[in-house]
């Protein structure tokens, strides 16, 4: 017996003792009463095991019967069945009696307060009060619970998106070629939770995927640049110093929504089925709203031969609701993403711009 079992029944007895010396009276009474009632329920019960089993026997036998006067069998071998069912039937009350005597000579045996739950769990009581509302404060549960069964048909399911790659920006009257930002160091990460529904009854080719995501849309300035505020404009300007790195990020909350569409496989099971879109091709289509969070810029630069750096934090010219259109195609749970900010990234500027995005997207059901 190691350390962590002999403290927890070091635990069981105090409380126990405790109880005991404060409820003596009451809790003999009580525990008393509740196994004769105990008892009675379970006395019942035998019976009802009885008459159960007879009725399914009497069931059986009639089918029996049928497959007899249908030609279906001869009539010994419906005697070499209905001998067979009738041996089963009653090694099955006896076997069910069995427990339930088990279960009253348990209870008649002691006064500790036991009973038993509906999945077969002994439940030992501990207290004074047996109400329905305290219950589980005063009881230690002995044995596995039966695990609830599954949904037989879920059309609604869950899952983490995640996805990473390129960032820039689509300049007005500008070619992305001659984009300010650096293609390699611009990029962005989006980290959400999705739901997914079936929109129709009894087919998953068509889905509605909806959920909550935080994107980080990130640009790598070029040319010793930077944004400076000026009033409620953004000036895109050079740094009077030597810019060693210049980087410009937005932490946005938005709420996508997509229509997925695609083949998927459906799995039967004994009580419950599902589709799956695993190893399927996946395109969804569909768009975003929501807000910026936070902005953020850094720039490292050398002055007087150190190295230094400044943050520039919540610019209030950076548009305070993104929207936006996305899409994406996968194979299972990896996929090619594309996400186009309609919203400009700031309000006010001399010219727009508008984050577009490309990279990887898994969805992670």
């Amino acid at each position: 017996m190691n350390i962590i079992t002999k403290f927890i029944l070091a635990l069981i007895l105090f409380f126990t003792f405790q109880l005991g010396i404060a409820q003596e009276v009451s809790v003999e009474v009580t525990t008393d009463s509740l196994n004769v009632n105990e008892i009675e329920v379970l006395k019942t019960q035998k019976e009802a095991v009885r008459n159960e089993e007879k009725e399914l026997l009497k069931q059986e036998v009639e089918a029996i019967n049928e497959k007899v006067d249908s030609g279906y069998i001869t009539m010994e071998e419906g005697e070499i069945l209905k001998k067979e069912i009738a041996k089963k039937r009653a090694l099955n009350i006896e076997n069910r009696v069995a427990i339930i005597d088990n279960k009253i000579d348990l209870l008649a045996r002691n006064n500790e307060g036991y009973t038993f739950s509906d999945d077969g769990q002994i439940i030992i009581r501990i207290g004074r009060s047996f109400g329905k509302d305290t219950i589980e404060d005063t009881s230690i549960y002995i044995g596995p619970r039966v695990k609830p069964s599954p949904k037989y048909d879920k059309r609604t399911t869950s899952d983490l998106v995640f996805a990473i790659g390129f960032n820039n920006a689509l300049i007005e009257d500008e070619n992305l070629g001659d984009s300010p930002y650096k293609l390699g160091g611009s990029g962005f990460v989006e980290l959400g939770w999705a739901w997914k529904t079936r929109v129709f009854e009894n087919s998953n080719a068509l889905r509605l995927k909806y959920g909550f995501s935080f994107q980080w849309n990130k640009l790598d300035i070029k040319n010793n640049m930077y944004f400076r505020e000026d009033g409620d404009q953004v000036v895109f300007e050079e740094f009077p110093f030597d810019v060693k790195k210049s980087k410009f990020r937005t932490t946005n909350l938005v709420f996508p929504v997509h229509f997925e569409f695609g083949p998927s496989k459906k799995k039967e099971y004994d009580d419950y089925f599902r589709y799956s879109t695993h190893k399927k091709f996946k395109f969804g289509i569909g768009g975003y709203g929501g807000f910026n969070i936070a902005s953020l810029q850094k720039v490292k630069y050398y002055e007087d031969g150190h190295n230094q750096k400044k943050k520039y934090k919540d610019y209030d010219a950076v548009n305070s609701f993104v929207y936006g259109v996305s899409s994406y195609v996968s194979f299972g749970s990896v996929g090619v993403y594309f996400k186009y900010d309609l919203s400009p990234i700031f309000r006010h500027q001399q010219f727009d711009q508008n984050n577009i995005s490309l990279g990887l997207r898994f969805d992670m059901d």
